[in-house]
């Protein structure tokens, strides 16, 4: 429904003067009368009408449909007496404005149907004025018939429309929610390995200082060459361009554990087919932040990454024989839960068994380049 202060839509398919005329016509037919109570009669009638007319907007529930039945009797009672049958049209306008499908369609039908009766007796019982006016009335009658729907129609339309639009604006700021996070995630897993192995390498540079003064500049130039390394993955994701290879992240995963005095094992082959780039990168993305928490927490003396690819999945398994986790709550590790909301992003999975040392399963299915293929074929 619309406020009162908008009778008139900009949308009724009739331009506003049409209305305006409609408006003040009903006085013309009123002072052909011949009789002053006749006047009198008609302009209280016109009073009325547009008083009912305009509570009609702000009223709700029953009263509305008494408005209108007050409306429709003031519309049949100046056909008869005065000849004017243009107050249907108004009628028609309002009925459009109920968006109750079964009230629509209840005051659509009588509404139509008194008209037609009111206006064929009127061909009989005033039919001069009738037929001066035949074009007019017949265009009315068409308007009564199709303003409703159009009304009705064009009304629900801009509620969906703005339903949308409220719709775009919720999903608009979840993706702005969903992009910081994956921010967080990404700043968490590219400086945090890092920046660990950078405190590494500054611990060991200290101690080799004393024992081994001819070791510390390869420790430093090492340093140096991870801190370039943090800022230019920094820079690439910044811009989104970042895409990590498996084979490239098993190389650095290889220098951090060395780095940590820790001895590393590979099983499997790192170069993966028939993967998509961002199954890929999201894999590498788990295994970095995997070996980042095997170095600092586990206190393990060695790490395996075991490798196995299937038509239907690629599976990682990161291996240590440190603590484990003991009675650690893994859903409060940022680590963890990073890479558990990425792994569900591609449908993979995250389990921990930590029985023996620890051992992080990581499976993704190859769903994504098998619909790629049926799309190609």
């Amino acid at each position: 429904m619309q406020k009162w202060y908008h009778i008139f839509s900009k949308n009724t398919g009739l331009s506003i003067y049409i209305w305006i005329i409609f408006c003040v016509l009903p006085i013309y037919f009123i002072i052909r009368s011949s009789t002053p109570t006749e006047v009198l009669m008609g302009i209280v009638m016109i009073v009325v009408f547009f008083t009912t007319f305009r509570l009609s907007f702000i009223k709700k529930g029953w009263t509305v449909y008494v408005s209108v039945g007050i409306e429709m009797v003031i519309s049949i009672g100046m056909t008869f007496y005065f000849g004017f049958v243009y107050f249907s049209l108004f009628l028609a306008f309002f009925i459009g404005n109920i968006q109750n499908k079964a009230g629509f369609i209840a005051l659509y039908v009588v509404h139509l149907v008194t008209t037609i009766t009111a206006t064929s007796i009127g061909f009989f019982t005033q039919s001069q004025i009738f037929y001066t006016q035949f074009p007019f009335i017949i265009i009315s009658v068409i308007g009564v018939i199709l303003l409703p729907f159009n009304m009705y129609n064009r009304i629900k339309r801009e509620k969906l429309e703005t339903q949308l639009e409220d719709a775009n604006k919720r999903i608009s700021q979840l993706m702005v929610i969903e992009e910081r996070q994956r921010i967080a995630r990404d700043l968490h897993d590219t400086l945090g390995q890092k920046l660990s192995l950078i405190g590494l390498k500054s611990d060991l540079a200290e101690k080799l200082l004393h024992k081994h003064p001819e070791k510390v500049q390869k420790e430093i130039l090492d340093i140096h060459q991870t801190a370039r390394t943090a800022l230019k993955e920094v820079r690439e994701m910044v811009s989104d361009m970042r895409r990590t290879r498996l084979e490239d992240e098993i190389t650095h995963v290889q220098q951090m554990i060395e780095a940590a005095e820790m001895q590393f094992c590979l099983k499997g082959n790192p170069i993966l087919e028939r993967t998509p780039l961002l199954v890929e990168n999201v894999l590498s993305m788990c295994l970095k932040e995997a070996v980042t928490n095997i170095v600092k927490h586990s206190k393990a003396r060695s790490c395996t990454v075991q490798i196995q690819q299937s038509p239907s999945q690629v599976c990682i398994n990161v291996i240590d024989d440190g603590v484990g986790l003991g009675d650690y709550d893994t859903s409060k590790g940022n680590g963890l839960r990073g890479m558990r909301e990425r792994l569900e992003f591609v449908n993979g999975s995250l389990d921990i068994d930590s029985d023996d040392g620890l051992i992080l399963s990581i499976t993704i299915p190859n769903v994504i380049q098998q619909q790629s293929e049926e799309r190609l074929l």
